[in-house]
C-alpha cells in the first residue's frame, strides 16, 4: 500500500521526506533540518521565511510539482503583500501548506545563513596583457576647412597615438562621440579591444577626460556554485569577490536531471538561462558595491562552465549532451557582446567563453588546466575536479588526456540520509575512535572539535544539522580504518555488541555519528552511494593511465571547493584517487575560476588554452570496456585490485574482511554462485 503522503524535495539542499496533507511548508523544513530563516514565529510578519515553488516534472525524483500542489494565499500572505510586498510567485512557508508533492527552493536572498560558497580568489601573480587597451588622446577640434566628421578625427588621433589602423568602431558609439568629446574637451579615453593577432581591434566605450581605471569579470559557473571575480584590468588586483548558489539546482541537482528537465518541460531551457543569466546579474551588481565600482567600467567578461553549464548559459539546448554521442554545440571559445546574452555591463563589454575538451569535460576543466599546467609539466600529473560530474585531466608535456565521470551529488550531500551542502551547522570533519568507536567531529561555524570545551554553547547557535561533502569521505574512511565497515563497504553487525553507536536498520545497520535536534546517521545505503560514486571517478582515472601506458602518477592537483576541503588522506584511503606520495597531493581551490581570471587578464592564456584543447586527446567512458571491470575493483576500499605503498607509509590499513549485507551482495557485487 502506496504512502498517501506528499513528496516534498527542497532545493538547493536536495533533502526531502514525505508529509502530510495540510503540513505548513515551514514545519517540513525544520523537520528535514532544511534552514528557513522565520523571526516572527509564524505570524507572517517578518516575511523572511519566502519559498518558491517550482512547477514541472522532475523525473530523477518522480515528483510533478505544482502551484496547485500548494495551498492558494491565505489572509495573513495577503495582508503581508498589502504592507511589505511579496515578490512574484513567492510564498510564506509559515502560512502555505502541503496539498501535495512539491519542489520548493528556498531563496538564497532570503537565506541569512546561507550555504558558504568557499570559491576565494587565489593570490597569485598573473601577468598582465589584457584585451582591453584604455588609450587617451587629443582630438583635433573641427575646423571649417578640414571637413572630417568628430569620429574621423578621432579615429585619426588613435592611428597617431597609438598605432591603431583601420579601427572598427561600435554602432551604439557612434551617436555618442561628438558629446562625449565636448564634455572631454576634446581630451578622451578609448576603450579599444583587441582580443588577437588574428582579428582587428574595436573602439567598444569612450570616456571624456582621461579615465584611468578599467575592469573585467571572469566567472565560474559550476553545477551546484556559481564564483565571480571582479578584476581591474589594469592593475591585476581582484576588487571583490563573491558567489551563491546555482538557481539552476531546483530544476535538478545534477546535470543530467537538468537536461531531463529540458526534454520534459517545454520552457525547460528558458527558465534555466534565465535563472543563471539572473544570478550572475546579480553577483555582478554585488561585486561592484563591494568595489565601489560603475557597472558601465566593466569591459571585459570571461565565462567558465561544465559543458551543460555552458550550453545553458549561452541558450543552447544542452539535449545532445544527454546521451551519446555527446555532441557539442560549439567546443571552440565563444566569442560575443555581454549584451547580446543578457548580461549586464557596459554597453560595448566583450564575454570570452574558454573553448571545451569534450562533451562531458568542459570549459571549467579547460580552465583549470591552465591553471595548473598538466601540459607545462615534466611529471605526470593529475588533476581532478570533483563536482557532480568529475573532470579529468592527466598527463604532461608530451601527451595530455582528459575524461568525465558521472560521480552524481552524493559528495556534495545529495543521495545522503543526513547529506547537505556546506553551510553553517553541517558537520565537516570526523575522527572515530579504534577502540571505543566512539566519534569527534567538527561542524562550520564552530572552531572547537565535538569534544572539547566550549562546542556545545557554540555549537547550539548554528545547530547541527547534517554531513557536508568533506565529512562524507572521512566518516566512511574512517568507518573503514576501525573496522565498521568491510573492505567491501558492508557495515558489521557484530560491532553492535561492542558500541551502542551500531544500529539495526531492518536486515542492514547503521553508525550513529550524532543525536541531537537532529539524528544524523550514516546508513548502509550511503555507503553504498559513496563507492558508487567513487568508484566511477576511480575507474575514469584508470582509463586514463592505461591511454597513457602508466601505472602510477607522480603528482595529483585537487581542483574545485569540494577538492580543497576534503583531507587527500582519507579521499585516499577511501579508493578516491590513486595511490600517490601524499605530499605531492595538494588542494589547487577553484582552480577554474583562476584559469578564467588568467584569461582575462591575458590574452595570450586564451591562445594556449585553445591550442592545448586542441592537443588533448579524449576519452569516453561510457565506450570504453574496460570501464566496468575498473568500476568493480574500484567498488573496495581503497581498491580491489591496485595496491597503495605510498598510503600504507602514514596509514595502516586492515587486514582484508568480506561481509556480506542483507541483499547476499559484498560491496554491492552478487556473490558468484557455483555450478
Amino acid at each position: 500500500m502506496t504512502s498517501p503522503d506528499h513528496l516534498v524535495l527542497f532545493m538547493p539542499s536536495g533533502k526531502r521526506g514525505r508529509f502530510a496533507t495540510g503540513t505548513p511548508v515551514l514545519d517540513a523544513a525544520r523537520e528535514l533540518g532544511v534552514y528557513v530563516e522565520s523571526v516572527c514565529g509564524g505570524r507572517a510578519t517578518c516575511g523572511r521565511c519566502q519559498i518558491e515553488v517550482q512547477e514541472g516534472q522532475f523525473a530523477k525524483h518522480k515528483i510533478t510539482s505544482s502551484n496547485d500542489h500548494i495551498s492558494p494565499v491565505g489572509p495573513k500572505e495577503q495582508r503581508y503583500d498589502r504592507v511589505r510586498g511579496l515578490p512574484e510567485g513567492r510564498r510564506l512557508s509559515c502560512s502555505a501548506t502541503i496539498q501535495g508533492d512539491l519542489v520548493i527552493d528556498v531563496p538564497q536572498d532570503t537565506v541569512i545563513n546561507a550555504q558558504v560558497v568557499r570559491k576565494d580568489a587565489d593570490q597569485r601573480h598573473i601577468e598582465r596583457n589584457p584585451a582591453i587597451s584604455m588609450c587617451y588622446v587629443e582630438v583635433e577640434e573641427p575646423d571649417m576647412e578640414k571637413p572630417l566628421g568628430d569620429l574621423d578625427r578621432l579615429l585619426a588621433a588613435l592611428e597617431r597615438d597609438w598605432g591603431y589602423e583601420k579601427l572598427e568602431v561600435d554602432f551604439h558609439l557612434i551617436p555618442k562621440v561628438q558629446k562625449i568629446l565636448r564634455a572631454g574637451e576634446w581630451k578622451v579615453t578609448a576603450a579599444v579591444y583587441h582580443d588577437s593577432q588574428d582579428t582587428r581591434p574595436r573602439l567598444i566605450a569612450l570616456y571624456p577626460g582621461l579615465k584611468n581605471e578599467a575592469y573585467g569579470v571572469a566567472c565560474d559557473i559550476g553545477s551546484t556554485t556559481i564564483a565571480i571575480h571582479l578584476s581591474s584590468l589594469l592593475s591585476g588586483r581582484t576588487v571583490a569577490s563573491s558567489g551563491t548558489s546555482n538557481p539552476q539546482i531546483r530544476f535538478g541537482e545534477d546535470l543530467m536531471s537538468r537536461v531531463s528537465y529540458v526534454m520534459m518541460n517545454p520552457d525547460g531551457r528558458e527558465a534555466m538561462t534565465k535563472a543563471v543569466r539572473e544570478a550572475i546579474n546579480t553577483l555582478i551588481g554585488k561585486v561592484c558595491d563591494q568595489g565601489e565600482v560603475s557597472r558601465e567600467d566593466i569591459l571585459d567578461l570571461v565565462f567558465v562552465g561544465n559543458p551543460v553549464m555552458h550550453h545553458l548559459f549561452l541558450g543552447i539546448d544542452p539535449t545532445e549532451l544527454g546521451g551519446a554521442p555527446f555532441a557539442l554545440a560549439v567546443s571552440g571559445a565563444v566569442h560575443t557582446k555581454a549584451a547580446e546574452i543578457g548580461i549586464s555591463a557596459n554597453e560595448g563589454a566583450r564575454v570570452y567563453m574558454l573553448p571545451c575538451i569534450a562533451g562531458h569535460v568542459g570549459a571549467d576543466a579547460a580552465a583549470a588546466t591552465l591553471c595548473e599546467g598538466p601540459h607545462r609539466q615534466e611529471e605526470q600529473m593529475l588533476l581532478v575536479d570533483i563536482g557532480t560530474n568529475a573532470e579529468i585531466v592527466l598527463g604532461n608535456s608530451t601527451r595530455t588526456v582528459a575524461a568525465s565521470s558521472p560521480t552524481g551529488p552524493a559528495f556534495e550531500g545529495a543521495e545522503i540520509s543526513c547529506g547537505q551542502r556546506a553551510a553553517p551547522g553541517a558537520i565537516e570533519r570526523v575522527r572515530i575512535d579504534k577502540e571505543t568507536l566512539e566519534p569527534r567531529f567538527r561542524v562550520i561555524g564552530v572552531d572547537q572539535w565535538s569534544d572539547e570545551e566550549g562546542f556545545a554553547e557554540e555549537a547550539a547557535k548554528v545547530g547541527i544539522t547534517g554531513i557536508c561533502g568533506s565529512a562524507i569521505i572521512e566518516v566512511v574512511a574512517e568507518m573503514y580504518l576501525t573496522g565498521i565497515i568491510s573492505e567491501d563497504g558492508v557495515v558489521d553487525g557484530n560491532m553492535a555488541a561492542r558500541s551502542p553507536r551500531i544500529l539495526q536498520n531492518g536486515r542492514t545497520f547503521s553508525y550513529l555519528l550524532y543525536e541531537g535536534a537532529q539524528k544524523i546517521t550514516v546508513t548502509q545505503n550511503d555507503i553504498r552511494a559513496i563507492q558508487l560514486a567513487k568508484a566511477a571517478l576511480y575507474a575514469g582515472i584508470k582509463l586514463l593511465t592505461d591511454k597513457l601506458g602508466i601505472d602510477h602518477v607522480d603528482r595529483i592537483a585537487l581542483a574545485g571547493a569540494f577538492g580543497t576541503f576534503i583531507d587527500p588522506k582519507y579521499a585516499m584511503v577511501l579508493g578516491l584517487i590513486p595511490d600517490c606520495d601524499l605530499e605531492k597531493v595538494k588542494a589547487v581551490g577553484n582552480a577554474a575560476g583562476t584559469g578564467a581570471r588568467m584569461s582575462l587578464l591575458n590574452r595570450d592564456y586564451r591562445r594556449e588554452i585553445e591550442e592545448t584543447v586542441r592537443r588533448i586527446e579524449k576519452i569516453e567512458t561510457a565506450l570504453e570496456p574496460k570501464f566496468q571491470d575498473h568500476f568493480v575493483a574500484a567498488m573496495a576500499m581503497p581498491n580491489k585490485v591496485d595496491h597503495f605503498p605510498e598510503l600504507q607509509k602514514v596509514v595502516t590499513l586492515p587486514v582484508r574482511k568480506v561481509l556480506e549485507d542483507a541483499t547476499g551482495e559484498a560491496g554491492g557485487r552478487r556473490r558468484r554462485r557455483s555450478r
